[in-house]
């Protein structure tokens, strides 16, 4: 028996990223990447927030609303760029945005209830992002950190050695996120071009940065 589901956002995401280039690839990989879930009509209200101040993390349900790809068709298996881009892994073994259903699932530090607003931080989130629900974390149920994690063998860690010139026009909170980020290498894994000019979009101006010899220096904030 067929039974189609239909929903709609409760909230959306607003940070740092107005692109999906440079996004982290899993949430959590940049602690101090900060953003706000803005309820939508009619969620906005104080009621349902009450109780959440009291956890430190929560988990997002949330959509692909930037995935043009698929045009409603899906693969049983996709090209994890974990895995170089190039070995073919079953859909469900995988986070690919590219699913029967384009629904994401991501778990983030819960910094403040803001009004009616909530601060986050540690999301891989496009800003914009549509937002179905919102769930406490709660680490007796949610933490198991003894189970099996298949071909993920592990958290990214830093690659680049990130060179940031002190005249371009950062502050503070977004010169470290920029670091953390940049330092994940947004590239994808099978590219590694000398002389190429990459870019994305963070805090809504262009950030152009070139890599050789491991080192990654930003060229131009715009």
């Amino acid at each position: 028996m067929t039974q189609d589901l239909h929903i709609k956002p409760v909230a959306y995401y607003r940070g740092s990223f107005g692109s999906k280039f440079g996004i982290p690839r899993q949430s959590g990989l940049v602690p101090s990447l900060e953003g706000r879930i803005v309820f939508t009509e009619p969620y906005r209200v104080k009621e349902a927030l009450r109780g959440l101040e009291g956890f430190g993390r929560i988990w997002l349900i949330w959509g692909f609303s930037a995935n043009k790809e698929a045009k409603g068709e899906w693969q049983p298996t996709v090209r994890p760029p974990r895995l170089g881009g190039n070995i073919a892994m079953g859909v469900w073994a995988t986070r690919s945005p590219f699913r029967p259903n384009p629904l994401g699932l991501s778990c983030v530090e819960l910094v403040a209830v803001d009004g009616l607003e909530l601060i986050v931080r540690g999301a891989d989130l496009m800003d914009g992002t549509p937002i179905y629900d919102i769930k406490p974390y709660i680490p007796y149920a949610d933490s198991h950190p003894e189970s099996a994690s298949g071909f993920v063998t592990g958290a990214p860690e830093a690659r680049l050695q990130v060179v940031i010139p002190e005249e371009l026009p950062l502050d503070h909170r977004e010169r470290q996120a920029l670091q953390e980020i940049l330092a994940l290498d947004p590239r994808p894994a099978y590219q590694d071009t000398p002389d190429k000019v990459y870019g994305m979009i963070f805090e809504k101006r262009d950030v152009r940065f070139c890599v050789k010899d491991n080192v990654l220096t930003v060229i131009g904030v715009a």
